[in-house]
């Protein structure tokens, strides 16, 4: 039991500080869009979205992290690995957010020529290209931070950063 106890704090521990990083991300986003809405009278709350979406791309970025095809320069200046995960990253939201916007409309048409045609009809791109900006400028920050984290080592990085000492334990559960 007490490993089992130990493993759950250990994934806890792993998972906190990136679902903290997106759940601010994307909440920001969130706020840019109602923003953008509102000259329409349109009305957003995004909040539990930008909420499960902070969970989930924490957990897989955590997964993803672990691929050795996503850290293709470990060995190079911090940057390279910096700008490849970005690369990665936005190009993986790039397709799920244009699916997002593609899928209720085909299944709303039920083909999938309707659904592209209305797409890029009725998509207002200049909203959809800032908030695809800010993921940008928010996954470069995550891997930098990462990136140097993992370089100086996670407790010195959190001693650095926000001055307070942690344990971090790497041990592989049983």
């Amino acid at each position: 039991m007490q490993k089992i106890l130990r493993a759950v704090r250990r994934e806890l521990l792993e998972v906190v500080p990136p679902t903290i990083f997106f759940f601010v991300a994307f909440n920001v986003i969130s706020y840019t869009k109602k923003l953008m809405l509102e000259q329409y009278g349109i009305e957003f709350s995004g909040f539990v979205a930008a909420t499960v979406g902070a969970l989930i791309v924490a957990k897989v970025v955590l997964i993803a992290d672990r691929i050795p095809f996503i850290n293709k320069y470990p060995d190079k200046p911090l940057i390279y690995n910096a700008a490849w995960k970005t690369v990665i990253y936005v190009l993986v939201t790039l397709v799920v957010r244009f699916l997002e916007y593609l899928l209720p409309l085909w299944w709303k048409h039920r083909d999938v020529s309707v659904a592209m045609e209305r797409l890029w009809n009725e998509t207002i791109w200049p909203h959809f290209w800032a908030i695809q900006i800010w993921l940008v400028c928010l996954f470069f920050v995550y891997v930098s931070f990462r990136e140097f984290a993992r370089a100086v080592g996670e407790a010195r990085f959190f001693r650095m950063f926000l001055g307070i000492q942690i344990e971090i334990t790497n041990a592989k559960p049983e």
